[in-house]
């Protein structure tokens, strides 16, 4: 194992709790798009990607999908969710920011975003926080509709943006659904879930990630206990 670590975060239910900001967006959307009130209910979206959903929301309401009406949707989820985020009571979740400030600080350690939000979608909540500054790169969901695709992008940015060659044994995929585990296990890289999303640590469990966490709490411990 080296000395050089790559952190790769994903944002909601794991670095931020937005209130339900992004569905209300997503809603929005629909409505702006197809014209007719939505039911987000119709498709499993935890942890899927911008993408995805929007191809799965065409295809749960048997609607035909072009690059002209995905562009329109993932747009007007975009003006919604700027809206939405300025009118939502939302947090940044316990030991985030203390936990990305001693990765920031220590010249071994690198992170960056693993995330099935889009690059403009990631960069409007956690500018929000005050924290997008934390992530000089990212996997985002412009790169792909597959969750799985996007860790081998991440490794890929991460390697152009710090000139390392990480390995899978020093790259730590944290997330809150089992959507992030399975990527982070298809890289080789360790997978951490922290349950504070919608999906109960007694399930996360299930999926086996090398750490599961209820929350990150203090910092120090649980970076402690990754390396």
């Amino acid at each position: 194992m080296s000395e050089e670590k790559l952190f790769l975060w994903d944002i909601d239910g794991t670095l931020i709790s937005v209130g339900g900001a992004g569905e209300r967006a997503l809603l929005g959307a629909i409505r702006d798009t197809f014209g007719f009130e939505g039911d987000l209910s119709v498709i499993s979206y935890s942890g899927r990607t911008d993408r995805w959903i929007t191809k799965a929301l065409h295809e749960a309401y048997d609607l035909e999908l072009t690059e002209g009406s995905q562009q329109a949707f993932l747009d007007a989820y975009l003006r919604h969710l700027e809206i939405e985020m300025k009118a939502t009571r939302m947090v940044v979740l316990d030991g985030v920011i203390e936990t990305l400030e001693i990765i920031k600080n220590n010249p071994n350690f690198h992170q960056g975003l693993l995330t099935g939000n889009l690059q403009k979608g990631s960069e409007i909540k956690l500018k929000h926080f005050n924290i997008w500054h934390y992530f000089p790169f990212g996997a985002f969901s412009n790169l792909s509709v597959n969750r799985n695709d996007l860790a081998k992008h991440a490794l890929k940015v991460s390697r152009e943006a710090t000139g390392i060659e990480f390995d899978p044994s020093d790259v730590y995929v944290i997330g809150d659904t089992s959507h992030d585990i399975e990527c982070g296990k298809i890289i080789g890289a360790r997978t951490v879930a922290i349950a504070t999303g919608k999906i109960r640590k007694e399930e996360l469990s299930t999926y086996k990630p090398d750490f599961l966490f209820d929350q990150i709490g203090d910092a120090s411990h649980f970076l402690n206990t990754l390396l």
